[in-house]
């Protein structure tokens, strides 16, 4: 079993010969967004705020992070068209940042919890693949299968990490760039907060999502799998 030279790859292959692997891998998909956001209010916990702890929220059962348009609608459209970009959001955990200890400092750690947890969830997995191949599982069936199914998993961490990076609102990325910026170019940014979601549909549209997902997304497959030789 080989490791693929692209990070798309591995979701091509849901669609192909491994199609009977695409319900797990719905699943885990899911949990990987829930965490994303579990790990939001566990960092704004840490940081003095207990507003997501209060409402429930930091709960991996999946029905309270259930958001139609992002953890259903949208994820399911880009399946079914094959573009190769499977992307979505659960319902964002709520968070009070006026709680924190301090607001600056609380605002960058909780917005780089979902991302640093989603790397983290594709480097364990990597981890996973290596371990599979040392024990040579990876010639057998079932080692191929857990093999397709922990790429595609890798990849989907690597494209949510990265997505979430972008600074548009209201992704993570929009509320780390307001933290860099000076007061008064945050106030200004921060005017683009009610088109975000639209501007992200016009990136999306224009391949420029596409463009950073696999500039900097092929890069961290391939540093996760630098031991193999692609």
């Amino acid at each position: 079993m080989f490791i693929y030279r692209n990070i798309f790859i591995p979701l091509s292959l849901l669609r192909g010969e491994y199609v009977y692997l695409m319900p797990a891998w719905i699943v885990l998909f899911f949990f990987s967004v829930v965490m994303h956001e579990v790990a939001h209010g566990y960092a704004a916990l840490k940081n003095g705020d207990s507003t997501a702890k209060m409402m429930g929220r930091l709960t991996l059962h999946p029905v309270p992070h259930i958001d139609l348009i992002g953890t259903v609608i949208l994820p399911v459209m880009l399946i079914l068209s094959g573009t190769g970009i499977i992307i979505g959001w659960a319902k964002p955990v709520p968070v009070n940042p006026y709680n924190f200890y301090n607001y600056k400092k609380g605002m960058i750690k909780v917005s780089s919890a979902g991302v640093l947890t989603n790397f983290a969830i594709a480097a364990i997995l990597a981890l996973a693949v290596y371990i599979l191949h040392f024990i040579r599982l990876h010639n057998t069936a079932a080692g191929e299968n857990i093999i397709v199914l922990f790429t595609a998993l890798i990849s989907i961490n690597i494209i949510l990490g990265i997505f979430n990076l972008i600074p548009v609102p209201p992704l993570d990325g929009s509320n780390l760039l307001s933290m860099i910026l000076s007061d008064e170019a945050a106030m200004k940014y921060e005017r683009i907060k009610p088109y975000g979601f639209f501007i992200i549909i016009g990136l999306l549209m224009f391949g420029v999502v596409g463009f950073i997902i696999s500039l900097f997304g092929n890069l961290l497959y391939r540093i996760l799998f630098i031991g193999f030789a692609f």
